[in-house]
């Protein structure tokens, strides 16, 4: 029997609704009656007046989106196996085999230089609203945490007081701050602050003022992200910001300098322009010449950022990180968006995270069987909990070093923020009130973070750094807890072996076990025994 995995024509997404709300086609998703006189609520409706516009998630700039489709095979027809024998990392003592006792700490880059105290990483957050207004929580969390923190594409570019002459960024306002607020709160060389490029950054020069200006030791070329296959884009609602972006050579519609577009919204036909970046065009030849660029201008560690693409882009981009000694490759699975990118594309394009990390291990070990050192990966699509985050660690092991998240964080920092702002308030909902109404009282690592820092220092923090932190804390903790049951006591001990298939299709696609099928050469040496 076939199943629609795909919602049609009206999502909160689009703020659109069906009419029929009980009796909806599947395949067009329209109501099963369409009836002369009704106003329009749903896609199809709402296109007949605001065309173009419809197709982008709303309201742009208070919202990060992610697909509503039911994708086949996900982390969850995966469970994680514990057992009851032995301990690896840590000697099988009771006493010592506690959850508090595993190491979540993860090395990685050439030179095994980059440490963070969990195996999180922040993949690429832009020039979005939602991420310029999150900043701060963002980037102090992240370094409170001693995790990674990826600046993303467009910064320089969207920045209206950055300089730019001859075509290259000579200095700027909003990268400044963004890599400030990382590198102010950043604890004993713990985590990493990360400046990434897509077509326009690249000619700006926006990672060579980084590393030569700001100090920045890490750079990230980016090919694509889970959510889409075109560059990135945003909304702009003023008309001056749009031209300005034109000049700087953007993809601007409607074109801002056109006198009858100018005159369309003055009069209010429409109140926001779209700015979209360039596609990349990847060739082996200016990857490799681009990667000598970046170390010739004194990048330290260099990463790669990787989307949904076809199997043969995901093959191209493991072969190339590890022939030109990449220190990290970041593969995001489809669905998921911290911007405004297309709905239906978001819904409809690209693997899935599961299809296309199973793929990613096994070219991974295609390049390790021919003895060439594969750089650390990083998966991202969709995670957020501690057991999605084990999973995520043991399907791609040994090679997967961290688990890459946007949505969830950045959930977490808007949380934090919008706390912060009702007890100044004095209006805290009674959902939150019942834990106090003071931020000591509220944010449970409130103590421990006053004690580390100091009260001048944690009266400073901005509260959405707290609920970035006080949300890692309990990733960590929970994670912890999971490797204990699995008698991991460090990191480089999750294995393949750590996880069984709850369905047929998740092991054809995993090359992992069926549940009932996991450890039988081990079952039959037992009973014969």
């Amino acid at each position: 029997m076939s199943m629609s995995l795909s919602r049609v024509n009206a999502s909160a997404a689009t703020l659109t609704k069906n009419r029929t709300e009980g009796s909806i086609t599947p395949a067009s998703g329209m109501c099963v009656t369409c009836v002369d006189g009704c106003i329009g609520m749903c896609e199809i409706g709402k296109s007949a007046y605001r065309g173009h516009e419809v197709i982008y998630p709303q309201p742009f700039g208070v919202i990060t989106t992610a697909a509503e489709k039911t994708y086949p095979g996900d982390y969850s027809h995966f469970n994680i196996m514990g057992t009851a024998v032995g301990a690896h990392g840590i000697e099988a003592d009771s006493d010592k085999a506690i959850f508090p006792a595993v190491d979540l700490e993860v090395r990685f880059g050439h030179d095994k230089g980059i440490k963070f105290h969990y195996p999180f990483i922040i993949p690429g957050i832009g020039s979005t609203n939602i991420a310029k207004n999150n900043w701060e929580g963002l980037a102090i969390g992240t370094a409170l945490a001693g995790t990674g923190l990826t600046i993303g594409e467009n910064v320089v570019g969207m920045d209206p007081e950055a300089t730019i002459k001859n075509g290259r960024v000579v200095d700027t306002v909003d990268l400044k701050r963004r890599v400030k607020l990382f590198k102010d709160h950043q604890r004993d060389g713990y985590g990493a602050i990360i400046c990434q490029a897509n077509v326009e950054d690249t000619r700006l020069g926006t990672q060579e003022y980084a590393i030569e200006k700001l100090g920045v030791e890490h750079v990230e070329l980016k090919w694509g992200q889970g959510a889409k296959d075109i560059g990135g884009e945003v909304k702009i609602t003023s008309l001056k910001k749009a031209q300005m972006l034109y000049e700087r050579g953007y993809v601007v519609l409607p074109n801002p300098t056109d006198p009858d577009v100018i005159k369309a919204f003055e009069h209010g036909a429409f109140k926001e322009f779209e700015r979209h970046s360039r596609i990349g065009m990847v060739s082996e030849e200016s990857f490799a010449e681009r990667v000598e660029e970046l170390r010739k201008a004194g990048a330290k560690y260099i990463f790669l950022k990787t989307g949904a693409y076809r199997p043969a882009d995901l093959a191209r981009a493991v072969l190339f990180a590890t022939k030109y000694k990449l220190d990290l490759l970041t593969v995001d699975g489809a669905g998921g968006g911290t911007g405004m990118s297309p709905w239906r594309m978001m819904n409809e394009w690209g693997v899935p995270p599961v299809e296309l990390h199973s793929l990613l291990y096994k070219y991974a070990k295609v390049l390790d069987g021919k003895g060439m050192k594969v750089p650390a990966l990083t998966l991202a699509g969709g995670f957020a909990f501690e057991d999605q985050i084990f999973k995520g660690l043991a399907l791609g092991a040994p090679f997967v070093k961290l688990i890459g998240m946007a949505r969830a964080p950045i959930a977490a920092a808007m949380v934090g923020k919008t706390i912060g702002r009702t007890i100044d308030d004095g209006q805290i909902p009674v959902y939150i009130e019942r834990f106090g109404n003071k931020i000591d009282e509220i944010f449970v690592t409130a103590g421990e973070l006053r004690k580390e820092l100091g009260d001048k220092e944690f009266e400073k923090l901005p509260t959405g750094a707290i609920g970035l932190y006080t949300y890692y804390e309990r990733l960590a903790q929970g994670l912890r807890q999971l490797m204990c049951g699995s008698r991991k006591f460090a990191l480089e001990h999750i294995s393949r072996d750590d996880l069984a298939c709850l369905t047929h299709e998740a092991a054809d696609i995993s090359g992992i076990p069926f549940v009932t099928d996991v450890d039988k050469a081990q079952v039959e040496e037992i009973l014969s025994s």
